[in-house]
């Protein structure tokens, strides 16, 4: 299992004469098929979807409480409600309650792997720059400084050791870069990402969390 490589740079965001070596465990683990990223893609999707959409059945239907036409003597048929679903106004049968379950439960184990995986294509599409350490004073304009020396273009990844105010408010009107913490990984944010700036001590914590490192 090869040791992959990456690129390097300073906190100012100059390029590092050595390129740093990742953690082989964790940055060479190349999917045989995609379905296990799929599954995890898919349920960081469903996870997180709100349960917004609620119909009303034909009790809930506001009117219909008088009968339309009186029960014999018309030729139509009989009807009680004009709020049945057959009706134009009517109520929904079998719509959404709002009270659907879709949330999707993947092993953590598998969840983990997944990242991996994710990870390793990464790094095997040379997607993932690190940088010895962000250094912010809450400032956009710096970001933006930092990201362009190391041409993070496109939708940026930005994996930290720590979030605090200070990092958030220097990312957080920037719409293509988002800030995650290394132990708060998922795959959805990783296969996005069109670069995936990793701090040194995030890829330590990610080494520790996600392939064992002592």
């Amino acid at each position: 299992m090869a040791t992959p490589t990456v690129p390097t740079f300073t906190s100012s965001g100059t390029k590092a004469a050595t390129a740093v070596k990742l953690d082989a465990s964790v940055f060479s683990v190349m999917p045989e098929n995609h379905e296990l990223l799929k599954l995890a893609y898919t349920a960081y999707l469903a996870n997180g979807r709100e349960n917004l959409a609620v119909v009303k059945t034909r009790g809930l239907v506001r009117g219909g409480g008088k009968k339309p036409w009186k029960q014999k003597g018309t030729g139509r048929a009989r009807f009680g409600s004009s709020r049945n679903p057959i009706w134009r106004g009517g109520g929904i049968v079998f719509g959404p309650t709002g009270l659907e379950n879709y949330t999707k439960k993947v092993d953590v184990n598998a969840k983990r792997l997944a990242i991996r995986q994710a990870l390793s294509l990464g790094a095997s599409e040379g997607r993932i720059k690190v940088i010895e350490n962000f250094e912010t004073k809450g400032k956009v304009a710096e970001t933006v400084k930092l990201l362009a020396k190391l041409e993070a273009t496109g939708s940026v990844l930005l994996v930290v050791d720590h979030k605090d105010e200070v990092v958030v408010r220097a990312t957080n009107n920037l719409p293509k870069v988002k800030v995650v913490t290394a132990n708060y990984l998922n795959v959805y944010d990783v296969l996005n990402a069109d670069t995936i700036v990793v701090s040194s001590k995030s890829l330590d914590i990610i080494s520790e969390w996600l392939g064992g490192k002592k």
